[in-house]
């Protein structure tokens, strides 16, 4: 097969060699690989940078520019890249319930994928944060699915939406609740864009970064930097100065830091003595 127009330099950002082909096997592959190298990230609104969503942009800032995104950019790309591929598949839109009271309606603001394959469709997701998906599903309800971090499982409600709950310390926790109904991109840039500019939108008020590989996650949110270990007592601590961030930011977490000096101003405004 002929590598699209991308597909090559995408590969060797996330460290994928050897055939491609429109595979369970190398759906696997690249769903590891992918979240393992390109980080979740909201350092763009955060500055006051555009969050753009073609594909020219996509492969600019995360695959030539070192950077990551959150999931509009995250799944998009992936969507592009398991297309060149050979893929089959649905994108989607959820609902985030995670942290969110259960009579609380909230909008479609989060992207995933349902892939088909000939033994089964899968959901496949590299843009949830801190809990992102290390492996595709199943979309089959009510089995515990493990992965190489957390077990996972999706519920089905009588109204035909799924809801994808993760087990976090033996508890289980929801994530987003989700339909099969596709959406394009025009219905992402909705949501993307109030995310990126409305004046509540959290990912304008702090920075927000997370990589995840095999049974080990980085995290960073509202200046508290954790590794988290299957199996193992978080380690955590305080970020207490800009150089804390940018060691975190640009280190574990594996983010080629922005040239702009409004990185550093604002994360100035974040340290403890600031926030007195």
């Amino acid at each position: 097969m002929a590598a699209a127009p991308g597909l090559d330099a995408y590969f060797a950002r996330i460290g994928f060699d050897g055939a491609a082909a429109p595979t369970l096997a190398t759906l696997e592959r690249l769903h590891a690989l992918h979240p393992a190298a390109i980080p979740f990230e909201n350092l763009s609104p955060f500055i006051g940078e555009e969050v753009a969503l073609d594909p020219e942009s996509l492969q600019a800032k995360l695959v030539a520019g070192g950077r990551g995104g959150w999931c509009f950019e995250q799944n998009l790309l992936f969507a592009h890249m398991l297309r060149a591929v050979g893929f089959n598949l649905t994108m989607l839109a959820a609902r985030v319930r995670w942290n969110a009271p259960p009579e609380e309606l909230r909008p479609r603001s989060h992207m995933l994928l349902q892939v088909h394959l000939p033994g089964g469709d899968r959901i496949a997701d590299v843009g949830f944060g801190g809990l992102v998906l290390t492996a595709p599903l199943e979309l089959r309800p009510g089995i515990e699915q493990e992965t190489p971090n957390e077990t996972f499982r999706l519920r089905e409600s009588p109204a035909g939406m799924y809801g994808l709950d993760a087990n976090v310390a033996g508890e289980w926790m929801a994530l987003y609740a989700f339909d099969l109904q596709e959406q394009l991109v025009p219905d992402y840039e909705v949501s993307n864009w109030y995310l990126a500019n409305h004046p509540r939108s959290q990912f304008l008020s702090g920075v927000i970064a997370a990589r995840s590989e095999p049974g080990l996650r980085h995290a960073l949110r509202s200046g508290r930097y954790a590794i988290h270990r299957r199996g193992e007592a978080t380690e955590a601590r305080e970020l207490r100065s800009v150089a804390d961030y940018r060691e975190v930011l640009s280190g574990p977490i594996g983010i080629r830091l922005p040239d702009s000096p409004e990185l550093d101003r604002r994360l100035a405004r974040l340290l403890p003595e600031a926030r007195a």
